[in-house]
């Protein structure tokens, strides 16, 4: 069970951030009250929210994920495989520390993009893509090892993140799109597969029993349901145009 979450406000400058969706640039005022039910959605699930001022010097800072991971025993600071994003992880260490102090870091030449990583039990999946490299990974595993965990590496071809293309809705229940569909690290669980045209569905979010589902994607929010899921809708437009999902937006733990 998840307890707490962090989350960073929209900043103005989003309009400039990463993206290969090509689906236009986000609408602040628009992206900052999705932001807010999406916090809204968070303590409905049980969280206690921590929710940071936004970071206008990133335009991608909203998306904390990717610079921190919770375990159950600590936290890990990542370092991003995206220049521009590496000075965000100076920004997300103190509130990190209030609830872990001193918590341990990726290094250069490592890098790691914590969307990357997939959390099943006291396991961890780490996709090795363009924003995590194998430097990145063995330090990973190395540090979970330290706090009594273990990782492995997933090879992948076409996704952006791990994350992109499977999710964990605990039960041994695996959302999966594209390549992951049949990939061989995951044979073992009960998988779901997300068709082409709803693929941004595959980033949902278990917290506490519910999911949470992007809005306008039938199909996968019917099969999710047909689970026994209690699920939650949300509209995720102004963050999918920078290639975000709903895990992005906060780090759960």
């Amino acid at each position: 069970m998840f307890k707490n979450a962090i989350v960073r406000k929209p900043s103005k400058s989003m309009v400039k951030g990463l993206t290969s969706a090509r689906l236009g640039k986000p609408d602040h005022d628009l992206a900052c009250q999705q932001h807010q039910d999406y916090v809204t959605a968070l303590q409905e699930c049980g969280l206690q929210v921590t929710v940071l001022d936004a970071l206008e010097a990133y335009p991608d800072a909203c998306f904390v994920e990717d610079v921190a991971l919770f375990t159950p025993k600590g936290a890990i600071l990542t370092h991003p495989g995206a220049a521009s994003r590496q000075g965000e992880v100076q920004f997300i260490a103190p509130a990190v520390s209030q609830f872990y102090p001193n918590p341990d870091s990726i290094v250069a030449p490592g890098h790691v993009d914590a969307g990357d990583i997939m959390m099943v039990g006291g396991h961890f999946y780490i996709g090795l893509s363009s924003r995590t490299n194998n430097q990145g990974a063995h330090q990973m595993i190395a540090l979970l090892a330290k706090q009594g965990l273990s990782g492995s590496m997933v090879k992948m071809s076409a996704l952006l993140h791990l994350k992109t293309g499977v999710s964990y809705l605990e039960n041994n229940n695996l959302l999966t799109f594209g390549e992951l569909h049949s990939h061989p690290d995951f044979s073992d669980f009960n998988r779901i597969e997300i068709s082409q045209e709803e693929s941004y569905a595959a980033n949902s979010v278990w917290i506490n029993g519910s999911v949470l589902v992007p809005k306008g994607f039938p199909k996968a929010l019917a099969a999710i349901q047909a689970l026994g899921y209690d699920t939650k809708e949300l509209a995720m437009s102004e963050f999918q145009k920078l290639d975000g999902g709903l895990s992005c937006l906060s780090l759960r733990f």
